[in-house]
């Protein structure tokens, strides 16, 4: 039996006695557990997480002590430092090179030599016997210092390494880093060297600051949601486009995390899914990104633009997460409080730095002082008689006691042997007077010393300021910060999918293409559905789906549609009353039946048209010949009715049994003009209110913009446009009528001048020139009021005098042709133009003139020329903003 074969010393409970020894069974689970905590802070510690007094990681701290035991100002195989660095830690040869070119292409403290890879396209670099480093001179100067590093023992004891290298600079942020621990991970963006330098002297002088990421690789950047770079925090980030032509967009910038491969990649994943609809992509990224993307017929830039961030990486989102190391443990820190400790690091640094100068400075001139006594007093001579060493340093030390008040410290014995060291040769050559210099230089850099020493703090704000003027140059931000708004996947996909719906059967989708063809849609719609018996139903599209018998209407449905209007005559199944009603539908929930009409039995659907724009057509009603209507033929307009909800009962049409409604004239929009806002923030247009109210807007309404470079286009009103904000002088609703007055500056004459015109084109999308196009030329002013005023600066001929002038730009010239260069603005020459703003006039019927500039009225007085062309001298006139632009 199994029992037979127990020792006899074991109790059957785990314990083996053995005499009076009681040996205690380790259960695996503990060992276990205690193995891989161990392993999660070796992970934690030595390899994944950086140290937050250097920014380093350990195997990157370790190649950059390396670097510099072997710096000798030439350039190092890359090979022979993997082999440097394997002599503190055995890191694997591998892993030590890749930490080597990601080092070096931060372009910061390594200057490389050889193909080091492009992390714009995801090049790899060559092999490490084939490209070459050495320490930047930023990294000379501010990364080492021998006296205020602690040091450690090596892996195997034979050599010192740095505990953590003596950084005077926020590294840790200026690199960014990545790593993935066990159970844990950081990922701190990196930030812009300059911002950097100019917050920690912020930060010196007492103020708040706010610091944000900047990437190497460029692009633009929402930073609304970095939450200081903490976990739970985002940034969102976008590559350049721009319209190369109406066909072909280019990608300038690419987002940080991503290579124009792996862009192009998602690319042609998003047009092979129907998403974007495009011809080619071409990738010409030589010393700068361009990728070209050219478009299918018939699609537009701005829609693409917007597709191509919503569904390939040309945007991405990034999840921060600030974790360092301080004082052996992980912590959580925001990218301000890093920053902190960082300069507060430097100017401890610089304190200890100071510190040991100032010592060595006061050794320096004890000694000095010592020799000189030694010296000039011929101490010397007196240990000529001496027998004995003892006897040797006992003179000197006697000849020494006379001065020996005058010194900061005791002289020791140590001191007294360093003067019998000294050759006959120096005390033969011994010059006073050059001694006396040197040791004023030395107590002039020692009060100096002293002078930092108690003002820490300028000293270190002007170390900073030598950084940023030494190193600055060339390192300026190239991530541009922007908000962005939030793009409607929905509106901006392609349509890769026709909808196809057999009525009778009540089947709806892209995949029954033998039935009846709806309209072009994509495959990230909704689709909506009005039945016989007054149901309605909203539902994802699909390959091919049920949706109810009967189906009335079918098309895609768009949340929140205030204009698509549906105009329903149903039959009341339980009173036999035919119900009539307008409503829309903006909120749903998928799948669900929604009743149109009352919910009695015996519903049903008389007559039912979808009106995208709200119209409000008129229909002939037709009773039962049976009826008792006296009259049994009428029409009905549904521009009598109100809009109202999709579960509104409805108006009586009629109480008599209807035989057939029919349509008897198409109908125009009852809903008043949509009204459109420009957010000058994202460049967007939008019905939210945010922003300029631009203008109510129907039909075949457009938008005039004008921008800097003077230029006009005529746009639609789609709220994908895009518009740059930085680009844009004025943007409002298109009216033909409207007199357009600028002043601009020819860069041919040298000369200011007004100009009064009418758009004359009607090209929608297409820009046109009004100023001249020589080099130097500018827009300065422009306005579309009926009275805009400018004052104008001027000198006259040689005098420095300035003088100014208020004009009216209506009374300085007619309107003429868009092409037209104008009259001089003045014949004196110019010095500055302030744009006024304008006032709009208009007539009444009792002759008065009356002004409105967006709602706001100012009373003031007109000229008699303005009375006189326009009725009486004196009105109300709108006064707008005041831009002043200084030439």
């Amino acid at each position: 039996m199994a029992e037979d074969n127990l020792d006899s010393n074991d109790n059957g409970l785990g314990e083996h006695k053995d005499e009076d020894k009681i040996h205690d069974v380790i259960p695996v689970s503990g060992m276990y557990q205690n193995w891989f905590l161990e392993y999660a802070s070796y992970v934690i510690l030595e390899r994944a997480v950086p140290a937050i007094q250097d920014g380093f990681k350990p195997v990157q701290r370790r190649i950059m002590h390396a670097l510099k035991e072997m710096d000798d100002g030439r350039f190092n195989k890359v090979a022979n430092v993997i082999g440097s660095t394997m002599q503190y830690h055995p890191h694997g040869d591998a892993s030590i090179g890749d930490a080597i070119v990601n080092l070096g292409q931060k372009d910061l403290l390594i200057e490389t030599q050889g193909n080091w890879g492009d992390i714009r396209t995801g090049d790899g670099a060559a092999a490490p016997r084939y490209i070459e480093a050495r320490l930047s001179k930023f990294a000379l100067d501010v990364v080492y210092n021998p006296q205020t590093t602690e040091w450690q023992l090596s892996y195997d004891g034979r050599k010192k390494e740095p505990v953590t290298l003596p950084v005077k600079f926020p590294l840790l942020l200026a690199q960014g880093v990545e790593g993935i621990a066990v159970g844990l991970s950081t990922k701190i963006l990196p930030h812009n060297f300059c911002e950097l330098i100019k917050a920690s002297i912020d930060l010196l002088k007492g103020k708040k600051v706010k610091i944000y990421p900047d990437f190497p690789t460029g692009g633009m950047a929402d930073f609304s949601e970095y939450n200081h770079g903490l976990r739970g925090g985002k940034v969102k980030v976008r590559a350049k486009i721009e319209e190369y032509d109406k066909k072909t967009l280019v990608i300038k910038d690419i987002p940080y995390g991503t290579t124009t491969t792996s862009l192009i990649e998602s690319v042609i994943k998003a047009n092979d899914k129907g998403k974007i609809k495009i011809k080619q992509v071409v990738d010409n990224t030589a010393k700068d990104v361009e990728i070209l993307v050219s478009l299918a017929p018939g699609q537009s830039p701005d829609i693409t633009i917007d597709a191509l961030y919503a569904f390939t990486d040309c945007e991405v989102s990034i999840s921060p997460n600030a974790c360092v190391i301080i004082g052996e443990k992980p912590h959580f820190m925001g990218v301000e409080e890093i920053l902190k400790v960082n300069t507060d690091q430097t100017v401890d640094l610089l304190t200890q730095e100071l510190e040991i100068r100032k010592h060595e400075l006061m050794e320096k001139i004890l000694f000095s002082s010592l020799e000189k006594i030694f010296i000039e007093n011929r101490i010397y001579r007196d240990i000529e008689e001496c027998e004995t060493w003892e006897a040797v340093i006992a003179t000197i030390d006697k000849g020494l006691d006379p001065y020996k008040p005058q010194f900061y410290r005791e002289i020791t014995e140590e001191d007294i042997v360093r003067l019998t060291e000294i050759k006959i040769k120096r005390i033969s050559k011994f010059d006073s007077f050059k001694a006396d210099e040197m040791l004023k230089k030395l107590e002039e850099e020692l009060k100096e010393t002293e002078y930092n020493l108690a003002h820490i703090i300028d000293y270190a704000i002007d170390y900073y300021s030598k950084l940023l003027e030494k190193y600055g140059k060339g390192r300026e931000r190239k991530t541009e910060i922007k908000s962005f708004d939030s793009i409607d996947t929905t509106i901006v996909a392609a349509n890769n999918q026709k909808l196809y719906v057999n009525r009778e059967d009540g089947f709806v989708g892209y995949g029954i293409r033998k039935d009846e063809f709806v309209t072009d849609c994509s495959d990230l719609d909704d689709i909506i559905v009005i039945r016989k018996d007054g149901k309605c139903v909203v539902s994802r599209i699909s390959e091919k789906v049920f949706m109810g018998k009967g189906i009335l209407h079918v098309g895609v449905w768009k949340k929140g549609d205030e204009r698509m209007t549906y105009n329903l005559v149903y039959v009341d199944g339980k009173t036999g009353r035919s119900m009539i009603k307008r409503f829309n539908v903006t909120a749903v929930t998928r799948d669900k039946e929604y009743d149109l009409t009352k919910g009695n039995k015996g519903s049903k659907v008389l007559y039912l048209s979808a009106n995208p724009n709200g119209e409000a057509e008129v229909i002939n009603v037709k009773l039962t010949s049976g009826s008792s209507a006296r009259k049994k033929i009428f029409d009905f307009d549904f521009a009598d009715l109100d809009i109202k909800g999709r579960g509104a009962g409805g108006n009586i049409l009629t109480r008599y049994p209807v035989r057939k409604i029919e349509l008897k004239s198409e109908g125009v929009s009852t809903l008043s003009g949509l009204d459109i806002w420009y957010d000058e923030v994202v460049g967007r247009l939008n019905k939210d209110e945010r922003g300029t109210h631009i203008g109510k807007f129907n039909g075949d309404d457009n938008i005039l913009v004008i921008y800097k470079d003077g230029t006009y286009e005529l746009t639609s009103y789609e709220l994908t446009n895009r518009y740059e904000p930085n680009k844009v002088m004025l943007i409002e609703r298109f009216d033909p009528g409207k007199v357009i007055s600028v002043v601009h500056y020819d860069g041919d004459s040298k000369n200011y001048f007004v100009k009064r015109f009418r758009i004359e084109t009607t090209s929608v999308n297409k820009a046109f020139t009004f100023i001249s196009e020589a080099a130097g030329s500018k827009l300065i002013a422009i306005s579309t009021k009926d009275k805009p005023l400018v004052e104008v600066e001027y000198i006259k001929g040689k005098s420095k005098d300035k003088f100014t002038e208020e004009m009216a730009l209506n009374e300085l010239i007619e309107v003429k042709g868009w092409k037209a260069i104008g009259n001089r603005l003045h014949p004196e020459t110019i010095k500055k133009v302030t744009y006024l703003g304008g006032e709009d006039f208009e007539k009444q019927e009792d002759g008065e003139v009356s002004g409105d500039d967006d709602g706001e009225k100012v009373e003031k007085a007109a000229s008699k020329e303005a009375g006189a062309a326009k009725g009486k001298d004196d009105g109300e006139y709108g006064i707008g903003d005041t831009i002043e632009l200084d030439f």
